[in-house]
């Protein structure tokens, strides 16, 4: 069997699982090899996904290590499964890769979760708001690499308005409301669309005002996709150096901590969305 070439963050994550159950079992490598009838290479390749791994054998594996936790075992297994190429490949050559494996967690995440300070989250941006913020991009992009980012950007927008939407929750500082990327007409248009997306039943908008009593956290922007079980959760981070995919089980607690406080802090959706009309009047 040929080695991956570019494995996406989904597929890397199906090794991980599997070594984790093979860690929890006490078992090592080579154990399991032998219980599986094969060499400790296979289970290495296997663990880092090396080499693609079947929805039968993520099962077989799973009876191996002695996990009795079925969901989180369907779940891992149907990840197995899935080979569907999403659109997101089609940007392969031209993005960096934890861009594409953002829209693949979106993609298949049973609802979102967001915290922004300084910017609206991604999928509520309009093209031009977002064609604004990668102008300012360090290092520079070249006026092509600002267009990709803005198309796929926009097309990642799509799990909200599919036929079965993603829930989404997002929760918005003030500050990231009044900041005037692209100038006067650009802002208005963004706050205006804010307020149109937050109608839909599934988006959920709250935002934390400059009066408030507390505010747990002043980092970077969290997305946070809850998967099919606790276990697969993901969250992504942005840096100053890029994205970050974290799928550790204590910081994933973590990181649901910090919503939880963030949207203590937050308005309710009406009175936030009201804050956002009063916000929009003052350009």
């Amino acid at each position: 069997m040929a080695p991956r070439s570019t494995p996406t963050a989904r597929r890397v994550r199906i090794g991980v699982e599997l070594r984790r159950l093979r860690e929890r079992a006490g078992m090592t490598t080579v154990e399991a090899a032998r219980a599986l009838g094969t060499t400790q290479a296979q289970i290495s390749n296997i663990e880092a996904n090396r080499f693609g791994v079947s929805a039968d054998r993520v099962r077989t594996l799973a009876h191996i290590y002695d996990c009795t936790d079925q969901p989180l075992i369907d779940a891992v297994a149907d990840m197995a499964a899935d080979r569907t190429r999403g659109w997101w490949e089609e940007y392969r050559d031209t993005m960096p890769s934890p861009l594409l494996d953002l829209a693949e967690m979106e993609h298949h995440a049973k609802a979102l979760r967001v915290c922004q300070v300084i910017n609206i989250p991604g999928l509520l941006q309009t093209p031009e708001h977002a064609r604004a913020l990668f102008r300012e991009a360090v290092p520079p992009l070249r006026p092509h690499e600002i267009e990709h980012r803005v198309s796929h950007r926009i097309k990642r927008q799509a799990v909200l308005f599919r036929d079965v939407p993603v829930p989404y929750t997002a929760i918005i500082h003030e500050a990231a409301l009044r900041m005037q990327f692209g100038g006067r007409d650009v802002t208005l248009a963004q706050l205006h669309h804010l307020i149109e997306v937050s109608e839909e039943p599934h988006i959920t908008l709250r935002v934390i005002p400059f009066d408030g009593t507390s505010f747990p956290t002043a980092g970077h922007g969290l997305d946070y996709a809850h998967g099919p079980v606790t276990a697969l959760d993901t969250a992504q981070l942005d840096t100053s150096h890029g994205t970050e995919l974290v799928d550790a089980a204590a910081k994933l607690e973590t990181y649901r901590m910090i919503l939880d406080r963030m949207q203590k802090a937050t308005l309710t959706p009406t009175a936030s969305k009201d804050l956002i009309h009063r916000i929009a009047k003052t350009f």
